[in-house]
C-alpha cells in the first residue's frame, strides 16, 4: 500500500470504526494546527459516510504554550465557557467527538506546576457534563494521533531528521493494523478477540486481583457487580464505537477503598506536557499514601491532590507484554500507545459502565458503591515481562491470571 492509500485507510477507520457516524449525525474533531492535513481528509470521510455536520475545534501547540508562560495568573482559575458550550452541543445533539492528537511530550516542560494544576481543575470542574458523557458513553467518542514533528523527535531521537516523521507515521499505522488487508475488518476481528478475555473473566468474578513484579505488591478488589470491558463500547442508542485507536486492553473498576500494597511504574506518564517518571505509589484501604518520582515528583504530588477522588484508583486495566506495540519497543511518550503495551492502572475517574447499572447512578450513589468519582483520570502504566498477577475468587482460591507478563489463560 502507498501512503495515501493508507492515510485513507486511517482516515475511514476513525470515522466507521472509531466514532461509527451515523446517517445525519453531527460530528466535532477537535484537533491542531500540526494534523491539519489529515483532519481535513476525516472530515471528507465523515461526510461521505453520511455525517450531517463536522464542526472542528483547532488548538496550536505553540500557542498553548505561550498562554502558559505569558497567561495573567488569574485566568489559569478559569475555562473558557465558549469551549464548555461546543461540547454541550455536541452532547445534546447526540454527536461524536474525535479527538486527533499531535502533542509534543514536552510541551508545557518548564511552566509552574501551579499554573498547570489550575488550569486542569478548572477545565475538570467546567466540562462536568462532558465528562459524565464521556465516563458513560452517553455519546460516541474516539482517540486516534498523527505523529507532529516534535513528537517524531523524542520517539526517534536516533533517526536523521527529515526520516522521523515517516518513521512514526509507519509505527502508528501498524499499531491501528493497517498495511494488511481491510483495516476495519482487521478491527472486527480484533474486537472479537478482546471480548472473549472480557467473557472469560465476566464468567470468574474474581473478588480480587493480586500483582507481583519488582517494585509492585498490590492487592485491588473488584465490586461484586463489576464488569470487564474493552475498547468496544455502545451508545445508549446502541451504536458501537471504539474509545481508543489502538487498544489492546481488557478493563474493569476497583472497588474505592479495596487497595492495598504498593505499585511501581514501567513507562514513563505524560501528563499536561510533562513526564512523570521512576515513580511508587503505595495505597492503604485504597488511598494513595506515598508517592515519590524520580521525574516530575512535584507534578505528580499535584496530580494526587487535584481532589478527593484523585488519590484512588478508577480504572484497572489487563494488556499482555506481548501486544504488538509492547513487542515494536517503541517507546511513544504519548498514553494512547504506552498503555496499550501495558498493564496499567487509572488515578481518579472509574467508569460507572464497568458496573451493572452504573450508567444510571448519580455520583452520589456511585460513591455509596465504593466507585470512585473524581474530575480527573490518568493511566499509568505497571506492566512488564516479570509480572504475574493472580485472581482471587470470593472463597479465597488463586487462580492465574497474568504469567510472566501474558495471559495465563
Amino acid at each position: 500500500m502507498t501512503f495515501e492509500e493508507k492515510l485513507e485507510q486511517y482516515a475511514e477507520l476513525a470515522v466507521k470504526i472509531g466514532v461509527n457516524i451515523q446517517k445525519g449525525q453531527y460530528l466535532l474533531i477537535n484537533t491542531t494546527s500540526d494534523a491539519l492535513d489529515f483532519t481535513r481528509l476525516v472530515v471528507k470521510k465523515a461526510y461521505e459516510a453520511g455525517a450531517g455536520r463536522v464542526a472542528v475545534h483547532i488548538t496550536d501547540q505553540e500557542i498553548t504554550r505561550m498562554f502558559y508562560e505569558f497567561g495573567a495568573e488569574e485566568e489559569f482559575a478559569k475555562f473558557p465557557e465558549w469551549i464548555v458550550a461546543q461540547r454541550n452541543e455536541c452532547i445534546e445533539r447526540k454527536g461524536a467527538i474525535l479527538w486527533i492528537d499531535a502533542e509534543d511530550p514536552d510541551l508545557l516542560k518548564g511552566i509552574p506546576v501551579q499554573r498547570i494544576s489550575a488550569q486542569q481543575k478548572a477545565s475538570g470542574e467546567a466540562l462536568v457534563n462532558y465528562r459524565k458523557a464521556i465516563i458513560n458513553d452517553l455519546i460516541a467518542w474516539s482517540i486516534i494521533a498523527v505523529p507532529s514533528k516534535k513528537w517524531a523527535a523524542k520517539v526517534f531521537p536516533d533517526l536523521p531528521e527529515e526520516e522521523q516523521m515517516n518513521a512514526l507515521w509507519e509505527a502508528i499505522f501498524k499499531t491501528v493494523r493497517i498495511g494488511e488487508g481491510d483495516a476495519v475488518e482487521n478491527w472486527k476481528r480484533h474486537i472479537r478477540e478482546l471480548e472473549q478475555r472480557a467473557e472469560y473473566l465476566n464468567r470468574k468474578k474474581y473478588a480480587k486481583l493480586h500483582y507481583k513484579a519488582p517494585g509492585t505488591d498490590l492487592t485491588i478488589e473488584l465490586p461484586e457487580k463489576h464488569i470487564w470491558c474493552t475498547g468496544s463500547s455502545k451508545t445508549p442508542e446502541g451504536v458501537t464505537f471504539i474509545a481508543n485507536m489502538p487498544t489492546e486492553e481488557v478493563f474493569t473498576l476497583p472497588s474505592k477503598f479495596g487497595v492495598n500494597g504498593y505499585v511501581r511504574n514501567t513507562k514513563p506518564l505524560v501528563y499536561q506536557g510533562n513526564i512523570i517518571d521512576g515513580f511508587t505509589l503505595t495505597f492503604e484501604k485504597g488511598k494513595i499514601v506515598e508517592a515519590h518520582a524520580k521525574t516530575g515528583n512535584e507534578l505528580l504530588q499535584e496530580l494526587i491532590r487535584t481532589d478527593e477522588g484523585s488519590a484512588y484508583l478508577g480504572e484497572v486495566a489487563l494488556v499482555p507484554h506481548e501486544s504488538p506495540i509492547s513487542l515494536s519497543n517503541i517507546l511513544y511518550y504519548n498514553t494512547l500507545f504506552d498503555e496499550n503495551a501495558s498493564n496499567h492502572l487509572a488515578i481518579g475517574e472509574a467508569y460507572p459502565t464497568c458496573y451493572v447499572g452504573g450508567r444510571d447512578l448519580e455520583e452520589k450513589q456511585l460513591e455509596s458503591l465504593g466507585i470512585n468519582v473524581s474530575i480527573t483520570h490518568e493511566d499509568f502504566m505497571i506492566g512488564s515481562a516479570e509480572m504475574d498477577i493472580d485472581g482471587i475468587l470470593p472463597d479465597g482460591t488463586r487462580e492465574p491470571v497474568f504469567r510472566k507478563g501474558n495471559w495465563a489463560f
